[in-house]
């Protein structure tokens, strides 16, 4: 599975506006809707805050994997936002998130949702690939080195 392939420009966001774990879910939740990606708003935000209830998903180092799956996704979407500022996400290291993949997926098919989840942590374990993606410009960028590791 490439991470790529389940982004674009309408999904990718950089310059995040939110402060805390709850907006940047929602604001990320937001530009799938928009895009057309998911119909239910008010599910998938549900299914992701119950995930993040059971421990958090900031797996440290800058970045968090916020997820959930509900029967109204169908397949699995993804958005990605960067953030200069940071955004307090409860990370496990207890430092500020800059970098936040959000994956939703339907409830019947756990294999999608855990190659997903592999792939960014394959991403993440790549030289470098942290610094470029949070120092990127633009949406444009983003994909561009995503399109160059992949």
């Amino acid at each position: 599975m490439r991470v790529r392939d389940l982004l674009d420009e309408s999904v990718v966001k950089v310059g995040l506006e939110s402060v805390n774990k709850r907006e940047c879910i929602e604001e990320l939740i937001d530009l799938l809707v928009r895009s057309g990606r998911i119909s239910d708003r008010a599910a998938a935000l549900d299914a992701v805050l119950k995930r993040e209830a059971t421990g958090s998903t900031g797996i440290g180092k800058g970045c968090a994997v916020p997820h959930g799956k509900h029967p109204s996704v169908a397949g699995i979407r993804m958005a990605l936002g960067t953030s200069s500022k940071g955004v307090d996400f409860d990370s496990l290291d207890g430092a500020p998130v800059h970098m936040v993949f959000l994956i939703l997926a339907g409830a019947g098919e756990p294999g999608p949702h855990i190659r997903a989840l592999a792939e960014v942590a394959r991403l993440m374990s790549l030289p470098g690939f942290y610094r470029r993606v949070t120092g990127a410009p633009s949406a444009g960028a983003v994909l561009n080195i995503f399109d160059a590791e992949e």
